[in-house]
């Protein structure tokens, strides 16, 4: 812990993970960046899946990255719907594979911590990538994590790879504020009616097996993939939206759980007010 470096301005870093690919971890991360934003907290996001960066498209952002230069380059982010964002997709060629072992990867991860110019934020979002292994470690080791949440969808196979994700959290000493479960459900439009596609109770279970709290069931809703696809994160686009909602109320629980294990300084009190008052 006392080797760890923060990130100057930088208030709260919150990972959000799953151990696995396929789960929605990514479109979780944008909606939950686009809601704290809503709430008129100061974002930022960064996408430290490597190896498939999907943020710049999802956050409708692609231009290339600038330089200033100081004393060191210092990259400055893209920013869109008011949040600064980081990837790798600004740096490559579209569909460039990167075959890079794990420094290459450590070496990543720590330029876009300390050479990125975040300014000052109440929230870094950083969007892990699938499995438990060297960028996750990397990031454990470089900065404070505030708390990590971790995606899952109803299916056993999925919530296999969570509790794996979970154990390497607790392992390397972050906190896991809980459990978000996407795909939870379908509306129909007909009937009103909840259809449980993936099955019904995954994420409580997980939740209750985990001892953590189950923070959101985000609903399967169409427009969702299409928003993420041509860069309108659906809580932007669609803020009045079921999913939208869930959103929100995942936005509330985050903050509320930062702000009991942040420092009394690290987030200031008059803003738990203010998303209170826009939802």
């Amino acid at each position: 812990m006392a080797d760890k470096k923060a990130i100057p301005g930088v208030s709260n870093i919150i990972a959000v993970s799953s151990g696995k690919g396929g789960v929605g971890k990514s479109t979780v991360a944008v909606n939950l960046a686009c809601a704290l934003k809503l709430s008129g907290a100061r974002v930022g996001l960064m996408d430290a899946d490597v190896y498939g960066p999907n943020i710049p498209t999802m956050m409708g952002v692609s231009e290339q990255l600038k330089l200033k230069v100081a004393n060191e380059e210092i990259l400055i982010p893209p920013e869109n719907y008011g949040i600064k964002v980081m990837s790798m997709g600004f740096l490559i060629k579209a569909d460039q594979p990167l075959i890079w072992r794990g420094p290459m990867l450590h070496s990543v991860v720590n330029q876009f911590c300390y050479n990125v110019d975040w300014g000052t934020l109440d929230y870094l979002i950083v969007d892990m990538p699938p499995g438990t292994g060297d960028v996750q470690l990397s990031l454990a080791q470089l900065v404070p994590v505030v708390g990590a949440l971790l995606v899952t969808t109803p299916q056993e196979v999925s919530m296999q790879d969570v509790r794996k994700a979970f154990y390497m959290f607790e392992k390397v000493h972050i906190p896991v504020l809980g459990v978000v479960e996407n795909m939870s459900y379908f509306v129909c439009d007909g009937c009103q009616k909840k259809h449980y596609i993936f099955g019904n109770g995954g994420g409580t279970h997980l939740a209750e097996k985990l001892r953590r709290k189950l923070l959101a069931e985000i609903p399967i809703q169409n427009s969702v993939c299409e928003s993420g696809d041509c860069g309108k994160p659906i809580t932007m686009q669609d803020p009045a939206s079921l999913v939208s909602s869930a959103y929100q109320e995942l936005a509330k629980t985050v903050i509320h759980q930062v702000a009991e294990l942040s420092s009394e300084d690290a987030i200031d009190p008059a803003q738990i007010v203010q998303i209170e008052k826009f939802y």
